[in-house]
């Protein structure tokens, strides 16, 4: 399943599995990646059932990613130390 997924997709997915639900902005600021390409990791993290999309409660114009922490756990386990 990493083979499927650019180094940027598992950033933002180590970004969500440790830091909780962000809209697109967020993770782009904080995690110092291009919003252009947080959009495209979300979309391949999405595509494979990694994240899902949540309503933002307090703005509804954007909305939140949350990973999901099972699959998050499998996958950082099997590739390793690949964001060290």
């Amino acid at each position: 399943m990493s083979a499927e997924l650019p180094r940027s997709a598992l950033i933002v997915l180590d970004f969500l599995a440790t830091r909780g639900p962000h809209s697109p902005k967020s993770i782009s600021t904080n995690a110092k990646l291009p919003l252009r390409t947080v959009s495209f990791a979300l979309r391949q993290l999405r595509r494979l059932h990694l994240c899902r999309r949540i309503p933002n409660l307090h703005d509804m114009r954007q909305p939140l990613y949350l990973a999901d922490q099972e699959k998050a756990k499998m996958l950082f386990r099997t590739i390793g130390g690949i964001l060290a």
